[in-house]
Formats: structure tokens, sequence, C-alpha cells
């Protein structure tokens, strides 16, 4: 263990902070989209810095950790992979970060991989705004509360099926890698955590209007009981045309519920504004 890793700091539930300490899990979390050896890979809410070590351990080329909690931030500065280089140490609120430009600076030859047990209050907004990126991204692992990595690699018509399926799999093809209890956490979260996976579409398979696809789906989802004609309606107004003429414009009933649209049906209604 080095000396300047701070594994009994308290988390602090404002920034939703759950540490891992187990190197099992760490070490699979970190392999978990495939082999890190020689990639830069982009890690947000590094903590004490377990996943860190596990990253650095499965040799990856360079770490880039984007820590807002200035404990854990001054301690992994003073490591030694730091004073390498290999360990580049970002102290900002993730959500304020270009990571593009991280990627760039760090002399990127391939697009970097993102790992991460993400703090539950902004991993959403976080995978959203990666889902959006251009070829820097590579794949992805990232730990979410259970019942969120559902969401993500939901398929139509299940309880789990929603906007965030519909925008991962518009950019990836996710799944759940594995499941980890609340005890496997340190403080205990009150819920299951997964490790959901997402590997980049072949360009040619991948949507680019997920900016309106988000729109839609917000749309469509944000009153998930009512037909879509209802709940597109206020959207398709404001933009001058009847939603129920839209959707059968692109061949979908307007008599259908969002929860039932496939890929494709969302991705004709956003084209089609395109």
């Amino acid at each position: 263990m080095n000396r300047h890793e701070l594994t009994d700091a308290p988390a602090r539930k404002a920034l939703g902070q759950h540490f891992l300490f187990d190197p099992s899990i760490l070490h699979r979390a970190a392999l978990a989209a495939g082999p890190v050896k020689d990639r830069i890979v982009i890690e947000v809410g590094p903590g004490p810095g377990g996943l860190t070590r596990a990253l650095l351990d499965e040799g990856a080329g360079t770490v880039i950790a984007v820590e807002t909690d200035p404990r854990f931030a001054e301690a992994l500065t003073l490591w030694p992979a730091a004073r390498e280089g290999r360990l580049i140490v970002i102290q900002k609120d993730a959500r304020k970060v270009n990571f593009e430009k991280l990627v760039e600076d760090a002399g990127a030859t391939q697009p970097a991989m993102i790992i991460a047990n993400l703090p539950y209050n902004v991993g959403t907004p976080l995978l959203v705004g990666w889902l959006k990126a251009g070829d820097w991204r590579g794949e992805m692992a990232l730990m979410f509360q259970k019942e969120v990595a559902e969401r993500i690699c939901a398929a139509p018509d299940t309880d789990h099926y929603g906007r965030l399926a519909v925008l991962a799999q518009s950019a990836t093809r996710p799944y759940i890698s594995f499941t980890l209890p609340p005890g496997a956490f340190s403080p205990p979260p009150k819920v299951d955590s997964a490790v959901a996976v997402l590997e980049p579409l072949p360009a040619e398979q991948r949507f680019q209007h997920i900016d309106l696809l988000e729109q839609i789906t917000g749309a469509a989802f944000g009153q998930r009981r009512k037909m879509m004609r209802a709940a597109l309606k206020p959207f398709a107004k404001k933009r001058g045309f009847k939603a129920e003429e839209w959707l059968q414009s692109v061949d979908i009933d307007p008599t259908a519920r969002a929860e039932t649209l496939t890929q494709a049906d969302f991705r004709r209604l956003a084209a089609s504004l395109a």
C-alpha cells in the first residue's frame, strides 16, 4: 500500500462517494471492457485510488484521474506514477471537464477508455455526455446503481426500458458485466451496484443526432403512460407541426406507447427532424 493512499478517509455523502477496496473486484472492474495495457484510461472519482492502482498494475499507459475531493486529489499527485507521468490528476468537477482536450493533451494515438466507479449523483449526466463524444472515446466500463445499469441495457417493452437505453444503444452496445452487493463498498450503499460495459458501435452503425434523440426521448418517456401522439404533442407543437402526422410520416403508430418503440423507431423520428 502506498503511504500516500488515504484508505481511511471517510466518504462524503454529498459527493455520492462509495469506495471499493477488494483487490479482486477492482482488477475485475479494471479489465471489464478489455485489456488496458498501454491505453489512455479516464477514471472519474478515484477516491483513495483502489481502481487507479488496479489500472496501473494492469499496464495502463496513462491514467487520467478526475477527482473533485481535494483530500484524494492531493494524495494521488504524490504517487510515484504521477511523478513518472503515467498518472495525471485533475482536481475538478467532472461535469466541467473537457475530456477530449485531456485525451488530446495526453498524446492519444487511439480512443481513450473510460473506467470508473462513478459517484452516484453524477453518473447519468456524465454518461450522456460521453455518448455524444467523438472518436476520442473508446470502450467504457462504468459502475452504477444496478437499476441504472439495467436501464442502460434494457430492451424495448421491458420494465427498465426508457430514455437512457435508447441513448446508450444509439452509440454503443451495452451489457452488464457483473453485479456487486452493498457490502462490497465502504460505506455500503442502500442498493446493489453493477458494472455496465459499453462497447462503441462501428462508425456506420452509430446515430449522429443524439442531441435530437435526447430531446425526443425526454418528451416520449416523460409521459410514458400516454400514447405517443399525446406524449409528443407539446414537443411537436413548439416546432409547428402535428404529432400524429409526424409519427405517421415515419411509420410509427400514433397510438403506440414509448416503451414499445425500438431503437430504429426513435432514430427515424430524430432523423426526420435533422
